[in-house]
């Protein structure tokens, strides 16, 4: 998953952040409301995790403003105060969960999986397939005729990007931007290197290969010629 995490406390973002990468997400920053709001805003993060107090705009006018918009991104709040009245509010403008301070990062990507899983009825499947290639977003497994593949985090992730957008070219930009926390030179070849890894886990000794090349503008995942 791509979370998007809104905190101004730099120490705890990074803390939770590392945690969450260790989890196997990509992560990106916010230190404040407004600048959470606009990235939250552009349909690039899977969930945002957002403090309760934020500089410019706190997280229940931001969650306000994201659903006025019609945005649903899922938004789990983290908050000091854990007060009774105070996460009705938050609840009620259109958070999906609450949890209070101090808490464990194991905690918060377990809550993110819970919630993204209520969610699944009308978003993604939680079991993504093309042809006998499946892949469990919730506990994480891959499987191609059968038989277990382990990937790492970051190959687990591409292969979910390109399951998600089956049957389209995604560009080099496009899983640079979705898999990647920092920027990259455009020419640099970390992508080529990372769908070869990932053809020689999924497609090795198929007859079938799935991942595709599209010559000058990306790849694709799909079944038959």
């Amino acid at each position: 998953m791509k979370i998007l995490i809104v905190e101004s406390e730099r120490a705890v973002a990074a803390f939770l952040s590392r945690g969450l990468r260790e989890a196997g997400h990509s992560v990106d920053i916010s230190h404040d409301g407004v600048e959470g709001l606009e990235l939250g805003s552009d349909g690039r993060f899977d969930a945002i995790v957002a403090n309760r107090v934020l500089p410019r705009m706190d997280a229940l006018q931001m969650i306000e403003a994201l659903r006025r918009a019609g945005r649903d991104v899922p938004v789990i709040v983290v908050s000091d105060v854990n007060d009774v009245d105070d996460r009705v509010r938050v609840l009620r403008a259109g958070a999906d969960d609450y949890v209070g301070k101090p808490y464990a990062v194991a905690e918060v990507a377990a809550r993110l999986e819970v919630v993204l899983r209520r969610r699944e009825k009308g978003g993604v499947a939680p079991v993504l397939k093309v042809a006998d290639l499946e892949l469990d977003r919730m506990s994480r497994t891959v499987r191609r005729a059968g038989n277990t593949i382990k990937l790492q985090p970051r190959e687990f992730r591409m292969l979910e990007y390109l399951l998600r957008h089956a049957g389209q070219v995604v560009t080099r930009t496009h899983l640079l931007e979705a898999l990647w926390d920092f920027n990259f030179d455009p020419q640099t070849n970390v992508i080529d290197v990372h769908i070869s890894r990932l053809r020689a886990r999924v497609d090795k000794g198929s007859a079938r290969p799935l991942i595709r090349t599209v010559r000058g503008a990306g790849y694709m995942i799909r079944d038959g010629d």
